[in-house]
């Protein structure tokens, strides 16, 4: 069963993916390991209280478990495995697919129309540089293809940076082609670099996480940082244009308060930022809909979004008041 699909009193006996594992001690000095169990549709808490040592033995991050246990929604703890056995998850008990979430679309596919995104750059210091970051036999090609686009909030999963920047950098090609004054060539380069520095700021293997330099120095630092190191050793490169490219991969979160040192000040970066505020916020409708209960037509509260999100189709909701209806009857 999907963890989507559990119910208050439901029994568990199935295997889960540890997604994180904390050991923890109460105030009286006893440890006690805190887990989040899940698939491919969400992820619970649980709790250990008793044999501590061997239950972190068996509930590494990023691992299958087996676990025996009750799925419980309390009034004051919200939703909670009551665990009463952890045991090794043997294979061909499970289907690894039903674990791990990953992107809708095949990744060949998305490679190929990558590749056809990066031929519309004409310019010849842009093609360099992307060819350089991302031909097909380069060192950073092979980790952007397979490095995740966040820990939690969208595409938090393999090929999730692929997925990400591809239909970033796809809005962006089209939209520049309506909007007078926009360099089609800076904007999607941009577009494909801007999240380059997720590269060293994330861990690749489950369970997804930050790495020390990520939380040390912000994925933006780093982004900039490797984009001009490699600007720098390219000769004939213009540095008005290096300016331009740099400036878009500082200012993508578009707000000094979201981690960019600078806001967005070009036509080229305003519209970078947009495109890419727009498809986080799309990979989280993407991710609350995975984990929708079924026949539910709202999520949860989403940190992200700032609310609840609506999957209802036309006809599911209550009929609107018509003008019809606010009439007075003939009989007041």
């Amino acid at each position: 069963m999907l963890v989507r699909d559990l119910r208050h009193g439901f029994d568990l006996d199935q295997v889960l993916l540890v997604r994180e594992a904390d050991r923890r001690r109460r105030r009286d000095g006893a440890e006690f390991l805190k887990l989040v169990l899940g698939d491919r549709t969400g992820g619970v808490p649980a709790m250990v209280w008793e044999d501590v040592a061997q239950a972190m033995e068996l509930c590494r991050a990023g691992s299958p478990v087996h676990v025996v246990g009750r799925y419980e929604v309390h009034q004051r703890w919200g939703a909670q495995i009551a665990i009463l056995a952890l045991k090794p998850a043997l294979d061909g008990t499970f289907e690894p697919t039903d674990l791990h979430d990953g992107p809708p679309h095949d990744v060949d596919d998305m490679e190929r129309d990558f590749r056809d995104l990066l031929a519309t750059v004409q310019d010849p210091h842009l093609s360099r540089l992307l060819d350089m970051f991302l031909g097909e036999g380069s060192e950073t090609w092979a980790l952007y293809r397979v490095a995740p686009a966040a820990k939690r909030v969208h595409q938090a999963y393999l090929h999730g940076l692929l997925e990400h920047s591809l239909t970033v950098a796809q809005a962006v090609h089209s939209t520049a082609q309506v909007f007078p004054g926009v360099d089609h060539d800076l904007a999607v380069t941009g577009a494909l670099l801007h999240d380059i520095g997720k590269l060293e700021a994330y861990t690749c293997e489950p369970p997804i996480d930050m790495t020390d330099v990520g939380r040390l120095q912000g994925e933006i630092p780093l982004g900039y940082y490797r984009v001009r190191r490699v600007i720098e050793d390219l000769d004939g490169f213009p540095p008005a244009l290096a300016q331009s490219l740099l400036h878009i991969i500082l200012s993508h979160h578009g707000a000094l308060e979201y981690g960019s040192p600078v806001l967005p000040s070009t036509r080229e970066a305003t519209l970078v930022h947009m495109m890419d505020n727009l498809g986080g916020r799309l990979g989280s409708f993407d991710r609350l809909e995975k984990e929708l209960p079924p026949g539910a037509v709202w999520s949860g509260f989403d940190r992200a979004l700032g609310g609840g999100a609506y999957f209802g189709s036309a006809g599911t909701s209550a009929a609107p008041i018509t003008a019809e209806d606010r009439r007075p009857s003939q009989a007041a």
